[in-house]
């Protein structure tokens, strides 16, 4: 991949459309989003004289495993200037494959048209840094998290509004935010070098439904169960990987995690999969580990 600049977040397409006729496309932002396209290599690329590719069958294995990436866009709502704001992190609409939406440092949300490659709308979301933007289940709702300590509520609908769901206590920076896509009522956040998880229930602002503690290092990442509308996966600095049961919830407090996962190194990244389950995997140090739950 040509990335001038560290990415900052990378996500497939999540369009599952007859993948005969439609490309596998990821997204990736950093100073820009750039939506690639990947193919696989195919014995078609060996001219006549690659006979050497012919005696060595691992080499052939391996060329014939590649992709090929191929940037098909790179989108850039600043015309004006040769600079840009960098972009913090993305979200890509599962109802509506053809709509992304970015985060960026300048406070702003761009909502981006894929097909047309043009910005829907750029719309000023808060009074400083933005770090993070989710849509929830369906196409028109999203919410966005940001330096000024604040979750942001908004609608593709009516975007001269917007609702303050959240404030951290002292304003402190909120960096991450998921939104549970089986009970679109609620959302998960955490607080920079904190290590608490804030559960929130948008029918009642304000107040956390819920704040996970259990971690002994700060929290860097979350995610809801894709098949279960009450259990939450938070990983953190302390190299634990948790495990959550919410359905006692708004009843009684949510105490302890149900299961523990104990790494070599501090976890930054997590993700549950969606098609599996029954996996989850961890990023640390330079390592990716595939959990059975």
């Amino acid at each position: 991949f040509d990335h001038p600049y560290p990415c900052t977040k990378i996500l497939w397409s999540p369009d599952t459309r007859n993948s005969a006729t439609t490309k596998d496309l990821l997204a990736t932002t950093g100073d820009y989003l750039r939506i690639w396209s990947l193919t696989p290599s195919s014995e078609s690329t060996n001219g006549p004289d690659d006979e050497h590719n012919d005696n060595n069958p691992q080499q052939q294995q391996q060329q014939l495993g590649t992709l090929i990436p191929k940037k098909e866009a790179l989108l850039n709502n600043n015309k004006t200037s040769e600079y840009c704001a960098p972009l913090t992190s993305f979200d890509w609409n599962e109802a509506d494959p053809n709509i992304i939406g970015t985060s960026s440092i300048d406070t702003t949300c761009t909502i981006w048209d894929v097909t047309t490659q043009q910005a829907q709308t750029q719309l000023i979301a808060h009074d400083r840094e933005v770090f993070d933007l989710a849509f929830a289940r369906g196409k028109h709702v999203f919410a966005s998290v940001g330096a000024d300590g604040s979750v942001r509520m908004f609608d593709l609908r009516s975007l001269e509004h917007s609702t303050i769901i959240y404030e951290s206590p002292n304003l402190d920076p909120l960096l991450r935010l998921e939104w549970n896509k089986q009970d679109p009522n609620y959302l998960a956040t955490f607080m920079a070098d904190s290590r608490r998880t804030i559960i929130l229930d948008i029918r009642v602002p304000s107040l956390p439904v819920a704040e996970l503690g259990g971690h002994l290092g700060c929290v860097n990442a979350t995610a809801w169960a894709p098949h279960s509308s009450c259990h939450i996966c938070t990983a953190g600095d302390d190299s634990q990987a948790l495990i959550w049961d919410l359905s006692q919830m708004p009843k009684r407090p949510v105490e302890d995690p149900i299961l523990a996962y104990n790494a070599d190194g501090e976890i930054n990244n997590l993700q549950w999969s969606a098609t599996q389950p029954d996996w989850v995997s961890i990023a640390y140090s330079d390592k990716l580990q595939i959990l059975r739950v």
